[in-house]
């Protein structure tokens, strides 16, 4: 990946989620603009930059928003990682491939940042994280991923 892509998309990243998602707000709930950019990113340019830039915007969430710093980081990394490898096992072209993928990364990537803050004898049960955060999201990611796939400069090509 070229640099100034990697710096545009990055800055942008962190200054969309900061600034424009708490617009988007619907019922509590927020899009993760970044968990969309490093899934789509990754689809389209493979593991090694999807996880550099996961790596990037978490670690600029993390710095942002507060919590235990690189929690963002590691698993934005990693689910950039994964979906930089799916184009080796399936079609990528197919639109409904970034939108199922954005959605599961989104729920994998809540449950992963849960098991890591048991570390940290975080309060909340599962089962009241999964119900009112990550699922809630999880589908309005997706529903953004449907409107980012129409746009054809994010689209994703084999």
């Amino acid at each position: 990946m070229r640099l100034p892509l990697y710096f545009l998309a990055v800055s942008g990243g962190t200054l969309a989620q900061g600034t424009v998602v708490w617009a988007l707000d619907v019922g509590g709930v927020v899009p993760d603009l970044p968990l969309i950019l490093v899934v789509l990113l990754a689809l389209r340019r493979g593991p090694e930059p999807g996880c550099l830039t996961g790596f990037a915007l978490g670690l600029a969430q993390d710095a942002l928003v507060g919590g235990p710093l690189g929690l963002q980081a590691l698993s934005k990394a990693v689910i950039g990682f994964a979906a930089g490898e799916l184009p080796r096992v399936c079609l990528v072209s197919n639109p409904l491939v970034p939108i199922l993928t954005v959605t599961l990364a989104t729920l994998i990537d809540g449950t992963l940042r849960f098991v890591v803050l048991q570390v940290f004898h975080y309060p909340a049960a599962f089962g009241e994280l999964l119900g009112r955060v990550i699922l809630p999201q999880a589908g309005y990611n997706g529903l953004l991923t449907m409107l980012f796939a129409a746009v054809p400069v994010l689209r994703v090509r084999a």
